[in-house]
């Protein structure tokens, strides 16, 4: 509905997925996977909310709907949100704590090698765009850091991320998404 979807959609396309758009709660259906992609969070919220996706999006998640989350898509996962505004809602399914905009403004945005656990060969770019900053973690695993701070985190068949994969042309995030999506 808002964000980076198109730029997952092809990513995933060249990971081998079939991808779709989801606006409604039909479009859930049979569905393998989900992403939540960059973008305003407060906004993606809003209109799921208005389009009346929110609690099916949740109850999907919930019943074990692999989920990939960046940027915005963590804060729309995350339990607590340390600085959201004050009508946002959440799915509130991730066990983390986030400060949106964590890592600055537009014009701080920036590019980090990183490494991912579990992830073979060379680092992959972490592109940081208004990332949200990981302030607590609970019960999920800790997948790779920036600074001290958790960058990527997993927690059963979600996977969230503060950066941006779709902005790359390295596949391997969206890659894994597929394989963990197909593994039902």
């Amino acid at each position: 509905m808002q964000g980076a979807f198109e730029e997952h959609m092809r990513a995933l396309e060249a990971a081998g997925a079939r991808t779709r758009l989801v606006r409604t709660r039909e479009d859930l259906e049979e569905l393998d996977g989900i992403v939540l992609p960059g973008g305003e969070s407060t906004t993606m919220t809003m209109l799921m909310e208005r389009v009346g996706l929110l609690e099916p999006v949740r109850e999907a998640i919930q019943a074990g709907l692999a989920t990939l989350a960046t940027c915005a898509g963590m804060v729309v996962l995350a339990r607590e949100i340390t600085d959201g505004m004050p009508e946002q809602k959440g799915l509130g399914l991730l066990d983390i704590g986030v400060r949106r905009n964590g890592y600055g403004r537009q014009v701080e945005s920036f590019e980090s090698p990183l490494h991912i656990e579990g992830m073979d060969g060379t680092d992959f770019p972490g592109v940081f765009i208004r990332s949200p900053l990981v302030e607590r973690t609970g019960d999920v695993k800790v997948m790779a850091t920036y600074d001290g701070h958790p960058v990527a985190v997993r927690q059963g068949r979600i996977v969230a991320l503060c950066f941006h994969p779709e902005l790359t042309s390295d596949l391997r995030l969206h890659r894994e998404f597929v394989r963990l999506a197909a593994s039902r």
